[in-house]
């Protein structure tokens, strides 16, 4: 009975890979950081979430090996039923006062969280409007919901108001707009503050998913919202903590008491599956102890994208403008920005050449990720590498 569908797949399989599109995933030995161990080199990483470095700071693995003493290994349940530790509910009250929300809900991702909040939410008689690059989970999570779609063109004040006055001329009850704060591939921030006009101005919801900022941007951390002044005006907050708050896993909905309350009573992949693991919680506390305490960490990966930015640009690189740690550099043609990555992880640096269909046709990329881990001397070597991979590529 496999056989033929075994055939479709393998076919499958081939098309991928002929396309130059099979990913291939690097085995890493020892912890994340800003240099890697992987398939027996030693690299210097650059495509990694770990913003702030915290995914082998020691004070976060303390914490979380202290919690397997304290807390155990797992749950073994679903939060109502026997599945929910004191540290559960002070994560999650700890998170509300960090994100200024009245409350929110863990989640064992932030995909699940998208996943559980539109359905639970908007039903047949709303509307969603959602930017047109909205992240994966994001799209998926909308299409459980029945609410009526509709789609904005990415970051497109114009194209959002038609889309809500199509919205609010087919009756919809309730309306809410969804965007990434960060769009990952680009770097690119949501205009929030229009945004969030346009939603006053339209009676609108607003949910920001700011998985690529929460911990990071904004004085204090707390992600787009409090960087483009509007943290009051969004009522919806997803994110994970596992970027900036730890690289671990997990992920939240914070919001209105409300919100929050019918999510807990409703939302499928919160009641259907298991709690969010001790060690996570754990480290996820000390993680937010860590980001409330000091700016300097902030202030060394902001410094490390600004020297990244000006490095490469004075060696004639092609790069998405922006302030986001994310740094695109484009090639457009998708074998050029393979070969080129190749090239660098022979010379030591570890990155990843993104092409269609992840980016549209002719805009392949390195996405570069700086983290506050980084030193200027391997920034600086970055660089380096990228000039001489260039260079290499170009003479065949």
């Amino acid at each position: 009975m496999y056989g033929t569908f075994r055939e479709h797949l393998a076919g499958q399989l081939a098309e991928i890979e002929s396309a130059g599109l099979t990913k291939h995933e690097r085995g890493i030995s020892g912890p994340q950081g800003a240099r890697i161990r992987a398939d027996g080199a030693e690299l210097l990483n650059f495509c990694a979430n770990n913003y702030l470095g915290l995914a082998d700071d020691p004070r976060i693995v303390a914490a979380a090996r202290h919690a397997l003493d304290t807390w155990g290994y797992g749950l073994a349940s679903v939060r109502f039923i026997c599945g929910t530790q004191d540290q559960h509910r002070a994560l999650e009250q700890r998170l509300a006062g960090f994100l200024g929300t009245d409350d929110s809900i863990l989640f064992s991702s932030c995909f699940d969280a998208n996943g559980g909040v539109f359905e639970t939410l908007f039903g047949a008689d709303d509307a969603i409007v959602s930017d047109a690059l909205n992240h994966a989970s994001l799209i998926d999570g909308i299409r459980l919901s029945k609410a009526a779609r509709f789609r904005y063109r990415n970051r497109d004040m114009a194209d959002l108001e038609d889309q809500l006055r199509a919205a609010r001329d087919g009756g919809a009850r309730h309306v809410v707009i969804v965007t990434d704060g960060v769009f990952s591939m680009d770097g690119y921030l949501a205009p929030l503050r229009e945004i969030c006009d346009l939603a006053d101005r339209y009676s609108a919801l607003v949910l920001v998913d700011d998985s690529h900022a929460v911990g990071f941007m904004g004085e204090h951390g707390r992600g787009t919202p409090e960087l483009l002044g509007v943290a009051d005006r969004v009522d919806i907050l997803t994110g994970t903590f596992g970027k900036a708050l730890g690289g671990a896993s997990g992920g939240y909905v914070a919001a209105h008491q409300e919100i929050v309350d019918l999510l807990r009573q409703r939302a499928r992949p919160y009641l259907f599956s298991n709690t969010l693991a001790p060690t996570i919680v754990a480290g996820t506390l000390t993680a937010l102890d860590l980001v409330e305490g000091s700016g300097d960490l902030r202030a060394r990966l902001t410094e490390n994208a600004a020297l990244f930015r000006r490095l490469m640009t004075e060696a004639g690189f092609d790069l998405l403008p922006g302030e986001h740690p994310i740094v695109p550099v484009m090639f457009g043609d998708a074998v050029l920005a393979a070969r080129t990555a190749a090239a660098m992880g022979e010379r030591g640096v570890y990155v990843t050449a993104f092409s269609f269909p992840v980016v549209p046709r002719g805009e392949a990329r390195i996405r570069v990720q700086l983290s506050a881990a980084h030193t200027p001397v391997q920034v600086r070597a970055c660089v380096d590498a990228f000039v001489a991979s260039r260079d290499a590529v170009a003479a065949g």
